[in-house]
């Protein structure tokens, strides 16, 4: 039964994300799509066109095309946004790749996909770590104020020079047709494979075009990974899809020295990141935030782990902009749920909001649809969502049951239709039989005015099995002891959910996306 606030927009539709992109082409040739936030490349709707067609030919002559997907090793680079075009345009699905991956998993992934080709920036062509037997390695140059792009061969999969034609031919993908194969962070084990096709896409980018009111007068700086939903969706295809520019960081990736000044530049109007940037920005507004000439932000949005109530109240205060958490995952090409912005409705700060072009219902132990309040695990369906995971049929069994998909999140809808999750499932700390969240932990230890980052995880304990222990990143300049901050849950948690052991550090461990990693951290500690 779909959960109040799931949206009728999914209902039948089928939208492929080139349509998206092709009509802002026909609607808005001249404005900027994208370029570096220094300005050093800028291209307009026009250009992106007349780019991603010659690359789109030149994908097509070199045979590689059709022959599988093709892997996309890069940075936050316009190079990215061409060839992705470029590749869907000849027909190709894409993989990103991380381009920070040691060489035995990014050969690890290219197998695992059966990847034809890798295209690569130029300037990246040294740190691509490939044997000769890998795929076929290609190298795109552009030269934006020429309209021209170049796909060059470094070699071919036995180690020779490749070569490329070059051509004008092109077609627009179909809704069913395969755009994406990404990877999941791979938290609860090996990565598993996420096939997203065009109308995946398309109605994941409805949902975040309607939800934000995106168009052509914003734009945004793309500081999360392209090579995860995040980034990829809600940053860039989102505002290409709505008209905007998507302007990507001068060093390829997130900067904090450099934020506010390519904010500044690029005129943008929202951006996205994860909580873990969010507290970044916040630790060093003091110096860096340019409080006398104040960017004009319509919203900052978050997503992809949740956002301390500490967190976007101070966001709000320093940046003078309301902060709109999100909720999604890579198996509904990233957005599932969002509040709205204050004009649109109450943002409910607990909350990740309301569904957003797809069905959500919680279920209980039994498989049964829980009533409003009652917690259980958290299930999607609808357009967005992929049809299962690559060469993975047992866990596609495991995950997907009857149409739904189980997030292995735990949550619930109130009788408004607002999300609040609870937490991983598997995240959960059994005390001698008391199931204790980590998000409760750590908003505790997040409220004192000492803590910029917090994690809780389980510990082994003799008599209760599992105890709740902690880490803490202090503030700059601040300083706290385990007795303080043990005092100051005391008012907020039970005393069973207090933790035993709470560890001082410099750093977390982070996934690729940015987030601490909680399972990561608490093996590294026990193992010391």
């Amino acid at each position: 039964m779909p959960a109040a606030g799931s949206t009728a927009r999914h209902a039948g539709i089928a939208v492929s994300i080139a349509e998206w992109i092709d009509n802002s082409i026909r609607r808005t040739p001249d404005r900027i799509a994208t370029g570096t936030a220094d300005g050093r490349m800028r291209v307009s709707y026009r250009q992106l066109h007349e780019l991603v067609r010659a690359l789109a030919g030149q994908l097509a002559e070199s045979g590689i095309a059709r022959t599988g997907p093709i892997g996309l090793y890069c940075d936050n680079s316009p190079e990215f946004v061409i060839t992705l075009l470029g590749a869907w345009s000849a027909g190709a699905a894409v993989v990103p790749i991380d381009p920070q991956l040691i060489a035995a998993e990014v050969e690890a992934r290219l197998t695992a996909v059966n990847a034809s080709a890798v295209v690569l920036p130029r300037r990246l062509r040294d740190f691509y770590p490939a044997d000769p037997g890998a795929p076929s390695a290609f190298m795109v140059e552009i030269d934006a104020a020429g309209n021209d792009v170049t796909l060059a061969g470094i070699r071919d999969g036995r180690g020779q020079a490749a070569s490329a034609a070059r051509s004008r031919s092109a077609r627009s993908p179909e809704a069913t047709d395969l755009a994406l194969l990404l990877f999941t962070t791979g938290s609860t084990g090996t990565p598993k494979i996420v096939p997203l096709t065009h109308g995946n896409l398309g109605a994941s980018v409805a949902g975040i075009v309607s939800t934000y009111h995106l168009g052509p007068d914003d734009a945004t700086l793309v500081i999360m990974p392209l090579f995860h939903g995040h980034g990829l969706v809600a940053g860039l295809l989102a505002t290409l899809a709505s008209n905007g520019a998507a302007y990507l960081p001068s060093t390829g990736r997130f900067s904090a020295h450099l934020f506010w000044d390519e904010i500044a530049s690029s005129r943008v109007t929202w951006y996205t990141a994860v909580p873990t940037v969010h507290q970044i920005l916040l630790a060093r507004a003091g110096t860096d935030y340019p409080a006398d000439t104040p960017p004009a932000l319509r919203f900052i949005r978050s997503s992809s782990a949740p956002l301390a109530q500490e967190v976007l109240t101070s966001t709000q205060e320093h940046f003078g902009a309301p902060m709109i958490p999100a909720y999604g995952m890579t198996e509904t090409a990233h957005q599932a749920a969002s509040n709205p912005l204050p004009a649109d409705g109450i943002s409910k700060a607990a909350s990740v909001g309301m569904a957003t072009g797809l069905d959500i219902r919680i279920s209980t132990t039994g498989g049964a649809a829980a009533a409003a309040g009652e917690t259980g695990e958290v299930c999607v369906r609808g357009p967005a969502l992929t049809s299962g995971y690559l060469n993975d049929p047992h866990a596609t069994t495991e995950a997907f049951r009857g149409g739904w998909f189980r997030t292995g999140d735990l949550g619930h809808v109130d009788s408004a239709g607002y999300l609040f999750l609870s937490g991983r499932i598997k995240d959960m700390i059994n005390r001698g039989g008391e199931k204790i969240a980590p998000l409760s932990v750590e908003a505790a230890l997040l409220s004192d005015p000492a803590v910029q980052e917090a994690l809780a995880f389980p510990a082994p304990d003799a008599k209760y099995g599992e105890q709740v222990n902690a880490a803490v990143i202090l503030q700059p300049g601040r300083r706290a002891t385990q007795t303080e901050l043990q005092q100051h849950c005391r008012s907020l948690l039970s005393a069973f959910e207090i933790p035993v052991k709470i560890y001082f550090l410099d750093q977390f461990p982070r996934t690729a996306k940015g987030d601490a990693d909680r399972r990561a951290l608490a093996a590294t500690l026990a193992s010391d």
